[in-house]
């Protein structure tokens, strides 16, 4: 036979595989250290080396590829309503249960529980963000679900649970349970108080005023989670609602699933359409009381969107760095190409910052007891959640520029890229978009505490930089005059990008404050990544952020 073999393959890098994620990310361990002190790293650098595994890895493609179907009826017509997901899927949600991703802080001890979860959520982000969404879910749910003692009693332990059981069975038969969401309607979205959703009392049980719901949900993630908190009206108004999947008695609830979803991205997580048939559920919280309540949960959820995309960039820098290190163009490798150079530190820049804002916020909610501290999370949770998930699109396109064609490919461990770019939107839309957040900013402005707390953040870095100097000289005017609806987007940027360099110039090298402060503050820079000046530190930025 001849030997059809015409070249030998050569100048194609390694993939980034069997490296511990948290190990290699040196500006999470300095966010760290500064956001929770004396923390002991051992379990993150246990998941650090678990997300980064060839192993692990592979799990994550074969659960996007084998996206998730729906069963609504068995062989024999017996409604259903099942998801089926590959396994790979069921051995990613056992890995996040198993890291205490999805509720680990509601039953610590010690000190920086949140943070601690924070970190981890970044990380197993850079394995695979879908799966994460009841992960996130069940994470926020705790707080809410305290608005019925009752079933919290029930719940909260199953809720804390490191054991991940898949199984439609009543939670009584389970050591571990999920929890999900659903407020979105057809002809509402963000605006809640247009549901149609009914509630009609049917006496009360040992967990309090039962209701028969009727209705839909427009948007429904993770279907097979165990419970949901949803919005319906009852006789008082819009209320929140728990809404189990399998009742008490082990019967199914009049939960149907219409459809599954065909999304951007995301695709390993089962979003869905829902309908109610006289769904049986129990009152959270005060009747008509329902949308504080229940966003009590979104606020938690708001931080996870900003611990994602954080952790999407950084893995998307990741990605880039190691493909330029080895990838040789024009008689050197891209990564010595000046301007290439300039690319990859613009956008090691914009990771460490999306880090340091979203691990801040995490601290606020390990020390809400704290009167500043539970304004700064008031404060920081929509302009983190604006500014770093909207950041996040561009920040994942210019990485898989880095690549070229390797990058936009969707075939072996670089292929991951165009993931993280189809990844990149939910976090922007999912409990917000841009505007809501802009708004929700201005209603947390009003609050006595606001301004104050924002200017507690911003002494520790006077003096580091002159143009830093100026924006905290100048912010609380910048303040008075953006905080309007048609500005509001204006004021998120400008106060996102203040604390983010105040906190990078205290936990960073003085080569990426300088860069940060001249290109996002003083203005010299251009409206694309990779316009840093020439003056810039690239060494000291590059060399930070390599991932080996």
């Amino acid at each position: 036979m001849p030997d059809f073999a015409t070249h030998e393959v050569f100048n194609q890098p390694e993939p980034l595989v069997d490296t511990n994620l948290f190990e290699t990310n040196r500006p999470l361990q300095d966010a760290l250290r500064f956001n929770a002190p004396g923390l002991d790293p051992a379990p993150l650098r246990e998941l650090g080396a678990l997300a980064g595994s060839a192993a692990m890895q592979a799990h994550a493609r074969l659960a996007n590829v084998h996206t998730p179907e729906l069963h609504t009826h068995d062989r024999f017509g017996r409604r259903i309503d099942e998801v089926e997901f590959h396994p790979s899927y069921h051995a990613l949600m056992a890995a996040a249960v198993q890291a205490g991703l999805h509720g680990a802080p509601w039953g610590a001890s010690g000190p920086n529980p949140h943070v601690l979860r924070a970190a981890g959520f970044m990380l197993f982000t850079e394995l695979e963000p879908s799966i994460l969404c009841p992960i996130s879910m069940t994470y926020a749910v705790t707080p809410a679900l305290r608005g019925n003692p009752a079933v919290s009693k029930d719940w909260a332990p199953r809720l804390t649970s490191r054991s991940y059981d898949p199984r439609l069975v009543p939670f009584s038969q389970k050591a571990g349970v999920t929890m999900g969401m659903g407020m979105t309607e057809k002809q509402g979205g963000s605006d809640v108080r247009s549901n149609t959703t009914r509630a009609v009392a049917d006496g009360s049980d040992a967990w309090g005023p039962r209701f028969r719901v009727t209705g839909h949900k427009w948007f429904f993630s993770a279907p097979m989670c165990d419970a949901f908190l949803v919005l319906a009206n009852t006789e008082a108004g819009l209320s929140c609602l728990f809404l189990p999947r399998v009742l008490p008695d082990g019967s199914r609830n009049g939960l149907r699933i219409q459809r599954l979803k065909d999304k951007l991205g995301n695709k390993a997580n089962a979003s869905s359409e829902v309908e109610f048939q006289e769904a049986s559920a129990w009152l959270v919280g005060e009747e008509g009381r329902g949308v504080p309540m229940i966003l009590q949960m979104g606020t938690m959820t708001r931080l996870d969107c900003a611990l994602g995309t954080s952790g999407l960039m950084r893995q998307a820098l990741a990605l880039a760095l190691n493909h330029t290190a080895q990838r040789m163009a024009f008689g050197k490798r891209l990564i010595e190409q000046p301007l290439m150079r300039n690319v990859l530190a613009d956008l090691a820049l914009e990771s460490e910052a999306a880090t340091a804002l979203a691990l801040r916020l995490a601290r606020g909610y390990d020390r809400r007891d704290d009167t500043h501290e539970a304004a700064v999370a008031r404060l920081l949770t929509p302009i983190a959640k604006f500014w770093i998930c909207k950041r996040g699109s561009a920040f994942a396109q210019e990485a898989m520029e880095c690549l070229g064609g390797n990058g936009y490919v969707e075939e072996g461990g670089e292929g991951v890229l165009a993931r993280i770019y189809r990844e990149m939107p939910v976090n922007s839309i999912w409990e917000g978009a841009g505007n809501i957040m802009a708004l929700d900013l201005l209603r947390a402005l009003r609050g006595g505490d606001a301004a104050a707390a924002l200017a507690h953040e911003l002494a520790p870095a006077r003096g580091v930089h002159p143009a830093l100097d100026h924006v905290i000289a100048t912010l609380p005017m910048r303040i008075e005059l953006l905080a309007t609806e048609v500005e509001a987007r204006r004021l998120a940027q400008e106060v996102a990008l203040a604390v983010q360099a105040v906190l990078l110039a205290q936990t960073a090298p003085a080569a990426v404050v300088d860069a940060f402060c001249a290109s996002r503050l003083g203005g010299d820079w251009g409206h694309a990544f990779g316009t840093l000046p020439a003056r810039t530190g690239f060494d000291v930025i590059l060399q930070r952020a390599l991932p080996q």
